[in-house]
């Protein structure tokens, strides 16, 4: 059993790579793979190789950048949508159930239209959108209870008072502010830099170990509270902590590239189906999942029409039917 999870793991980074592969090479400017290679070679190796300006400035700095910071988004946001899916015992939550997806987009919203006075949209979005979550769990609290309704309940309202705010502030704004809070709200990769994927990364691969680390004792949250404490753990505690990490991880991702739905509610159930409940290798399936699906949804953004289309169009597209028909297959397993 165990040889044919890393077999079915090892698979599954071999598709990585061929998605990453198909990435660099196609565009509106197509590069062979060798050149691409080449390129890559020279900037992180030192090679000699003949390589022009223009292969080496798309390869490296818009395409790679591009790709990696892809594969991390989708890693982090499918991740977080498994943890949460663990914690709450519900598998139809996703990262932003607790409002954080609302909470970014109204500091977003903010950081556009009144620009001198926040430091810039990446970080107006992080901090409400923790904000959002902070609230979220201030309203679902109740004495040393948190009860997982009473969380999911709170999040759905924050998040609507959020959005009513991002509703107000459109209103307000000028035609290009208005355009430009629409784009950052589809999602997008096409802003993505090495100081944006540098953040993500750090922030994302540091999130995940901690979560593998404790693995085990989302289990035990998994089998329910009061099994969890016989076993010997704090369920509220270990909610909380959980939570938070999904969320830091949701929050970074939200900011830097705006919302990018579906990938956290639907790749944890692919990874379920494929490899079982154990989130010391379900966690790691559904951020390899997550991090193919984002990095196929972008190329296909990129490559269907001659403007880019934001991923998130591309990715609600894809997932509504996905879920539909994952809804109609194991509806008694999904809602039991």
């Amino acid at each position: 059993m165990i040889f044919k999870k890393f077999l079915l793991l090892g698979i599954l980074i071999v598709a990585l790579m061929v998605c990453m592969s198909l990435a660099f090479m196609l565009g509106e400017y197509e590069i062979a793979l060798s050149r691409c290679l080449e390129v890559l070679a020279v900037k992180i190796l030192g090679a000699n190789f003949d390589v022009s300006k223009m292969d080496m400035v798309i390869v490296f700095d818009v395409r790679l950048v591009r790709i990696l910071t892809a594969a991390f988004v989708g890693f982090g946001l499918s991740v977080a949508g498994a943890v949460y899916q663990g914690c709450f015992k519900n598998p139809l939550v996703e990262p932003f159930i607790l409002g954080a997806s609302s909470g970014a987009a109204f500091g977003a919203a903010i950081a556009i239209v009144f620009s001198g006075l926040i430091f810039g949209v990446t970080f107006a979005a992080f901090i409400f959108s923790l904000l959002a979550v902070f609230l979220s769990y201030i309203l679902a609290k109740n004495g040393k209870n948190l009860p997982s309704v009473a969380l999911v309940l709170s999040g759905i309202i924050v998040g609507a008072m959020f959005s009513s705010g991002v509703g107000i502030i459109k209103y307000m704004s000028e035609d290009a502010e208005l355009r430009e809070i629409t784009f950052w709200m589809m999602g997008g990769l096409y802003h993505s830099s090495w100081g944006s994927l540098a953040q993500i990364s750090s922030i994302v691969f540091c999130a995940f170990i901690i979560l593998l680390m404790m693995s085990h004792r989302l289990n035990l949250l998994c089998l329910g509270e009061n099994e969890a404490k016989i076993l010997g753990i704090n369920p509220e505690l270990n909610t909380i902590i959980f939570i938070t990490i999904a969320t830091l991880i949701s929050a970074v991702c939200v900011a830097n590239v705006g919302i990018i739905a579906w990938i956290g509610l639907i790749m944890p159930h692919v990874a379920r189906l494929i490899i079982g409940p154990d989130n010391r290798w379900l966690l790691v399936f559904a951020g390899l999942f997550g991090a193919i699906y984002l990095l196929v949804c972008d190329t296909i953004a990129r490559c269907l029409v001659l403007s880019e289309i934001p991923v998130g169009i591309i990715t609600s597209l894809v997932g509504a039917p996905f879920l539909f028909a994952l809804l109609r297959s194991k509806t008694k397993e999904l809602l039991k």
